[in-house]
C-alpha cells in the first residue's frame, strides 16, 4: 500500500486515550480498531526498531489523543489496538500535529521504513461484550503481569449465533459457580471481520502458568463442563487457537 493511504489508515486506529478502555458508562460493548499487520519473517527487527523510532517520536514532540497497545501473534503477526466510541471518531486526526512538528519528510520516511516490512496488512473492529466475559475483579484489558495471551476463536454460521452465545453464556455462569480462576474476556466479530466468530482471550503470565489454571479449571468444572464444552462445539462451524503476547514495548501513551 502506498505511504499515504497507509498513513490515512494508522490514523483511524489511534483516536482515543487507553486509559480508560472500558469508561462506557454502563454500555455492555466496548468497539475497538485494529491495525493487522503481516511481518515478513526478515524483517521483524526492523519492524520493531521503526516502531519504537516512532513512539520516540511521539514521546518527543507530545502527541496527544493517539494511544494504542501492541499485541504480537506467533507467527510475526502484529496487532495494534485501539478502542473506538462511535463512527464520528473517524473524522479526527491526530496525527496532523505529529507531521507538522516532524516535517511533512520526516513523517513520510517513517511510515516509508513500515511499507518495507509486510506485503499484507488490513483493518477491522471487534467488540468486547461485557456481560459475557468472566473477570470477577473488574473487567480490563491490562492484565498487569500477564502479558501472554490465548486467543481461542469459535467460528460460527449465522443461524448458529444465538445459540452458541447462549451456550456461551450458560459457560460463564458455570465459572461464576464453581469460582474458577482463570478468567477470560469475550469479543464479537465487527466491521471489517472475516466470517462470524466469537473470541475467547485469556491473559497469564506466561505459557507454564496458563497450562496449569487451564487443567486446574477443567478438573474445577468437571463433567459438568466438560458436556457445555461439547454441547458448545456443536454449534461452532471452525475452532482455531493463537498465542502471543502484549508488547508494552511497542504500545504508546500520551502524557
Amino acid at each position: 500500500m502506498e505511504t499515504v493511504k497507509f498513513i490515512a489508515l494508522f490514523v483511524a486506529i489511534v483516536l482515543l486515550n487507553t486509559n480508560e478502555l472500558l469508561a462506557q458508562n454502563g454500555s455492555t460493548t466496548q468497539a475497538f480498531w485494529i491495525h493487522e499487520d503481516q511481518v515478513k519473517p526478515a524483517m521483524l527487527k526492523e519492524y520493531e526498531a521503526v516502531t519504537k523510532d516512532f513512539i520516540k517520536a511521539c514521546k518527543e514532540h507530545n502527541l496527544k489523543d493517539a494511544d494504542w497497545t501492541t499485541a504480537r501473534i506467533d507467527g510475526g503477526t502484529y496487532l495494534t489496538i485501539a478502542p473506538i466510541n462511535s463512527m464520528a471518531d473517524f473524522d479526527k486526526n491526530p496525527m496532523a500535529p505529529l507531521a507538522e512538528k516532524m516535517g511533512e519528510e520526516n513523517f513520510r520516511a517513517i511510515f516509508s521504513r513500515f511499507d518495507k516490512c509486510y506485503d499484507t496488512h488490513r483493518n477491522y473492529m471487534v467488540h468486547l461484550i461485557n456481560d459475557m466475559s468472566y473477570m470477577p475483579n473488574g473487567l480490563t484489558t491490562n492484565t498487569e503481569g500477564e502479558d501472554y495471551r490465548k486467543w481461542h476463536f469459535f467460528h460460527v454460521t449465522p443461524q448458529n449465533v444465538t445459540n452458541l452465545r447462549n451456550k456461551m453464556k450458560e459457560i460463564k455462569s458455570l465459572y461464576e459457580t464453581k469460582g474458577a480462576t482463570q478468567h477470560f474476556r469475550i469479543y464479537r466479530n465487527g466491521f471489517g471481520s472475516t466470517g462470524d466468530y466469537y473470541l475467547v482471550v485469556i491473559s497469564a503470565k506466561d505459557a507454564q502458568s496458563y497450562a496449569k489454571t487451564s487443567e486446574e479449571t477443567d478438573k474445577l468444572l468437571g463433567e459438568e463442563g466438560e458436556k457445555l464444552f461439547d454441547d458448545l462445539m456443536q454449534y461452532v462451524h471452525k475452532y482455531e487457537s493463537k498465542t502471543g503476547s502484549m508488547r508494552p514495548d511497542l504500545a504508546y501513551i500520551s502524557n
